[in-house]
C-alpha cells in the first residue's frame, strides 16, 4: 500500500553520493553511471511524498472502500442514528422519562407515539431517539480515551524496547488477568454511576488491546530504512515516533477502533440493564431493563431497543470489515 512506503520513499530520495575512490576506479571510455540517491531536501522530501505517493494511496483505498455495499450500508445506517441523536432534542423537546400518556400502548395504536409507551407511560420513539445520544456519546468518547491511552504505552513500550518494554508489558498483563466485564462493573460500582464515570471505566477495561497491537506495529516498523533515516538525520523520539513510524501504523488501529466503539456500546448497554448506568439519562441498555419484568404482555419494550443496538453494533462492524479490506496491505497486493 503506498501510504505504507510513505517512509521508505522519502529514505530512498536522502543523498547517498558513491565514493569518490570507485569514481576515479572508473575507465575513462566507460559513461558515468546515474547515481542511485538522488539528494532533496528532507522537508522537500517529506512534501513530495505526503501529496504524491500517500494522497494516491489513499484514494485508492477510499475507492475501495466505497465500492463495498457492506460498508456504505453501515455507514448509512450510522448516519441515521447520528442525526437521530443530534436532532432528539428537536424532535421530542421534552423529557424522556416524564409520562406523556397511558400505559402500553402498543406501536401502531396511537399515531402521536409511534413506537408506544412502557408501564410507565413514557414514549418509547423519545426513549430510543435520545437514547441513541447516550449510546453514541459513551462509545465514541470511550474509544478515543482506550485509544489514546493505548497508543501512548504501545507506542512508548515498542519503540524503546528493552527494560521499558518489558515493564510495560507486564503492566498490560496485570490489567488483561482481570476479565474485562469483571473489572468494569467493580469500577462503575465503587464509583458514583454517571456517563463520565461508565465512559472512563469502559475506556480503563479497552486501552490493553490497543496497546498491545500498537506496540507489534511498532517493533515491527522501528527498524525500517526511513526510521534508521531519521533517526541519522537527528531527529529527536518524539518526531519519529508521532510522524515517521505511528502514520505507518494507524490502519490496523483505525480498523480496531470502530469494534471498540460497537464493543462500549455493548458494554454500556449491558451496565444499564444491570442498574449501573446513569439513572438521570435514558438508554437503550435501561429501557431493555425497565421492559423485562413485562416481556411476556409487552415484548416490544424489550426488542426495539434491543434492535437499535443490533443494527448499531451490525453497522460498526460492517464499516471495520470494509476498513479492513481498504487497508490490509495484504488484500491491496491481491487487488
Amino acid at each position: 500500500m503506498n501510504s505504507h512506503k510513505l517512509g521508505t520513499y522519502a529514505a530512498e530520495t536522502i543523498d547517498l553520493a558513491p565514493p569518490a575512490r570507485a569514481e576515479a576506479a572508473r575507465p575513462a571510455t566507460q559513461p558515468a553511471a546515474q547515481p542511485r540517491w538522488t539528494h532533496v531536501h528532507a522537508p522537500d522530501v517529506r512534501a513530495s511524498a505526503v501529496h504524491g505517493t500517500a494522497w494516491r494511496g489513499l484514494r485508492r483505498e477510499f475507492k475501495v472502500f466505497l465500492s463495498n455495499p457492506n460498508a456504505l450500508f453501515g455507514v448509512a445506517f450510522l448516519l441515521v442514528v447520528a442525526v437521530s441523536a443530534l436532532l432528539a432534542s428537536l424532535i421530542y423537546p421534552g423529557d424522556p422519562m416524564e409520562m406523556v400518556a397511558r400505559p402500553f400502548l402498543w406501536p401502531g395504536q396511537d399515531a402521536a407515539y409511534p413506537l408506544g409507551t412502557d408501564s410507565m407511560g413514557r414514549d418509547v420513539l423519545a426513549g430510543i431517539l435520545h437514547g441513541a445520544r447516550i449510546s453514541l456519546t459513551v462509545g465514541i468518547a470511550a474509544t478515543l480515551l482506550g485509544l489514546s491511552a493505548g497508543i501512548l504505552i504501545g507506542a512508548t513500550a515498542g519503540y524503546f524496547g528493552g527494560l521499558v518494554d518489558d515493564i510495560l508489558v507486564k503492566f498490560v498483563e496485570i490489567f488483561q488477568t482481570i476479565p474485562s466485564f469483571v473489572l468494569l462493573v467493580v469500577l462503575v460500582a465503587i464509583a458514583q454511576p454517571t456517563t463520565g464515570t461508565v465512559t472512563v471505566a469502559i475506556a480503563l477495561v479497552s486501552w490493553p488491546t490497543v496497546a498491545r497491537l500498537t506496540r507489534a506495529e511498532f517493533r515491527a516498523i522501528r527498524e525500517k530504512d526511513y526510521v534508521l533515516a531519521a533517526r541519522s538525520l537527528g531527529f529527536g523520539h518524539a518526531r519519529i515516533i508521532f510522524r515517521e513510524i505511528l502514520p505507518n501504523a494507524l490502519p490496523p488501529l483505525i480498523v480496531t477502533s470502530s469494534v471498540m466503539v460497537a464493543s462500549a456500546i455493548l458494554m454500556e448497554s449491558a451496565l444499564s440493564f444491570m442498574g449501573l448506568g446513569d439513572p438521570n439519562r435514558v438508554s437503550w441498555g435501561s429501557m431493555i431493563g425497565a421492559g423485562r419484568d413485562v416481556i411476556r404482555t409487552a415484548w416490544y419494550l424489550t426488542a426495539l431497543p434491543g434492535l437499535a443496538i443490533v443494527f448499531t453494533v451490525l453497522a460498526l462492524n460492517l464499516i471495520g470489515d470494509g476498513l479492513n479490506d481498504a487497508l490490509n496491505p495484504r488484500f491491496s497486493e491481491e487487488r
